[in-house]
């Protein structure tokens, strides 16, 4: 609690003469923090309003604060104001601290507002605030202030399409950090992208790093987390890019939206998991819980009532859900409450309603939720998809769609869980994905292709003397277990640095055979840090296919620095003789991560103009572990604008 008391303390040394009380707490209940102070002013409160409620005269009524700026606020984004000040701790980078707060609500009628802290450099970012004033006796105003936060969520980046953003990492961890902003194409800042020694090498503990990126042409939700290790299960957060000022949504503006944030709890240390399995050659613990925006709801030995969206009846609710969980496929899933479905991954599709939302690892979905029912609690359920005999955590996450006016101890409507290995769902909100080809929004599938590759992706065991049974658990593309070099490789391309990888990755399996049946024995894979090298505008399909290696999976995979274009999936070998016959090359969807069909294939179209050098991986953290990644290296064009950006001055070192 040491930090909410700082924070509190600094935050809020308000000119309220003798007279204050500050009280904090954290809910055990639903894991959040809360404080509040109160104190009278001596002056009546429509003069106190006067001064608190215009946020360039800050300073006047806050002590602490040096100096103040507004920024002023767009069309649908509220105004911002940065403050500026000596008097808390001193950081790290020798910068003054400093505070960026986006306005909420403001009622003047009851002299109140509600603001939150989206960044700083003095912590609790995200925290929800708001500053309530109420009469007390003898023209005295009593000056109520709160805050929430839940330590649990990372903060949401708010911008607009094709704004520029700067984030600078300040890492405070005893190990290494990096940061990736998944879905964000960072045409030619390769740089910014993230995944650690690929484009860059980590921040030190003590060390800090400005990424800076634009959004060129993208707007949605996306998602950010960090990218060494297993430290995204809890390094995470979200990004929200509203469209141009003056453009509207392709449909309805729905009238409120809501950040909806899927994910994994364990018990112990991720890291430990991870390594202890890695030590004896195993596969990993699966997690102990599945969470909604932080919650599990009722869990064995956890008493979090669970997460609450609480909605008012005839409301229209854009729902920007996103699974940030290590290595799980989710189900998300409302009580009497169909889903409109009008993005996924940052890019619009052709709207459809369903019951069943299906959301793998790294992908995002905006879906709106018309509050259509009168009154009532109605039961949230978020639970695992897995088709195949692997191992997984089969707890449900629960929450509540509360509609205002409802009372606690009205029932809650429930509503049915889809099977584990409900394939039948999935293959219906997949199957109903296609992008809008409208003419402002096209699909520019590529017709033509420069480079046809089949990457054949699985998991596989190798001999290990050192480990438990004498072998390991790998995972590989076409037969190639990818080994993370030591210095980015990012880096020795530009600087012409040998010996850190090598262009050779093999564009088809060396040694075909039947990859959904039984398979061969003695297949072992070979290590390497291999690049698969294109030209610049080179257009390229992928056909992931799928084995039966251990045991046959989904693998939901992700490439940076792109989107593509789904154009076909299937089950089984894909034949390429007849199967490209069935693709769609008129309106697939766009996507940045796709889910390879347990036991089956997927075909993906994209081209390749952004230089630099891009992750493909398995978004199953487990099997990126395990060596399921390689990478494309781009080159550069011969236009002005085809080359990759210089590295910026406070590049990591290694």
């Amino acid at each position: 609690m040491d930090m909410v008391q700082h924070y509190a303390h600094h935050l809020v040394s308000l000119a309220l003469h003798d007279q204050c009380k500050i009280k904090i707490f954290a809910d055990k209940n639903d894991e959040k923090w809360r404080g509040s102070v109160g104190g009278l002013v001596e002056a009546p409160m429509d003069q106190v309003w006067n001064l608190v409620s215009q946020s360039s005269r800050v300073s006047e009524w806050m002590p602490m604060v040096e100096r103040c700026s507004d920024l002023a606020g767009e069309e649908g984004l509220p105004g911002y104001v940065r403050l500026v000040s000596g008097f808390m701790l001193p950081q790290k980078d020798g910068d003054r601290s400093w505070i960026k707060e986006r306005l909420v609500t403001m009622d003047t009628s009851s002299h109140s507002y509600v603001y939150k802290l989206e960044a700083s450099n003095v912590g609790l970012d995200g925290s929800t605030n708001s500053l309530n004033l109420f009469d007390y006796e003898d023209d005295t105003t009593l000056v109520n202030w709160t805050f929430e936060i839940n330590p649990l969520e990372g903060p949401t980046l708010y911008a607009r399409e094709d704004d520029t953003v700067l984030v600078r990492v300040v890492n405070h961890l005893q190990d290494n950090v990096t940061i990736h902003w998944h879905g964000v194409r960072q045409l030619r800042t390769g740089w910014s992208d993230g995944p650690a020694y690929i484009t860059q090498c980590p921040i030190q503990t003590g060390q800090s790093y400005l990424y800076n990126f634009t959004l060129t042409g993208q707007r949605g939700t996306l998602f950010w987390h960090a990218h060494i290790n297993w430290q995204r299960a809890t390094v995470h957060g979200v990004i929200v890019i509203f469209p141009k000022r003056g453009v509207p949504y392709p449909f309805p503006k729905p009238e409120k939206e809501k950040i909806i944030i899927l994910g994994e709890w364990w018990k112990s240390d991720v890291e430990a998991v991870i390594n202890q399995a890695m030590k004896i050659g195993v596969a990993p613990n699966v997690s102990d819980a599945h969470t909604i925006n932080g919650h599990p709801g009722p869990a064995p030995n956890c008493s979090s009532k669970g997460y609450s969206l609480y909605v008012e009846s005839g409301k229209t609710y854009l729902l920007r859900i996103i699974n940030g969980g290590l290595n799980k496929e989710l189900f998300f899933k409302i009580a009497r409450h169909n889903l409109t479905v009008v993005e996924v991954d940052a890019s619009y599709v052709k709207p459809f309603k369903t019951d069943t939302i299906f959301i793998a690892p790294g992908q995002t979905t905006n879906a709106i939720l018309t509050a259509d029912q009168h009154a009532g609690k109605h039961l949230i359920v978020v639970c695992p998809f897995m088709d195949t005999t692997v191992a997984t955590d089969n707890l449900t996450a629960t929450g509540t769609v509360s509609y205002e006016g409802t009372e606690e101890f009205y029932p809650t409507a429930l509503t049915t869980i889809p099977p584990r290995n409900a394939t039948p769902v999935t293959n219906i909100f997949v199957d109903s994905l296609r992008s809008l080809n409208s003419k402002k929004y096209p699909a520019n599938v590529p017709l033509t292709i420069d480079h046809s590759l089949l990457l054949v992706v699985g998991i596989g065991v190798n001999p290990c003397a050192t480990c438990q049974n004498g072998s390991k658990v790998v995972a590989d593309i076409n037969n190639v277990t990818f080994v993370m070099p030591t210095t980015a490789i990012l880096q020795a391309h530009y600087y012409n640095i040998s010996g850190v990888y090598t262009t050779d990755f093999p564009g088809n399996p060396a040694i075909p055979f039947n990859y959904t049946g039984i398979p061969p024995k003695n297949l072992q894979t070979q290590n390497g840090t291999k690049v698969y090298k294109v030209a610049f505008n080179s257009t390229i399909q992928v056909v992931l296919q799928g084995t039966s290696m251990i045991a046959p999976e989904s693998h939901p995979t992700h490439l940076h620095g792109s989107n593509f274009f789904v154009v076909g999936e299937g089950v089984g070998n894909y034949d390429p003789k007849n199967d490209p016959n069935k693709f769609n090359l008129v309106d697939p969807v766009e996507r940045n991560t796709m889910s390879v069909p347990t036991a089956g294939w997927a075909a993906i179209r994209f081209r390749a103009d952004n230089p630099g050098v891009w992750f493909l991986h398995c978004h199953l953290e487990v099997h990126t572990t395990w060596g399921l990644k390689m990478a494309f290296l781009v080159e550069n064009g011969e236009g002005p604008n085809q080359s990759i950006l210089p590295p910026p001055t406070d590049y990591p070192k290694c």
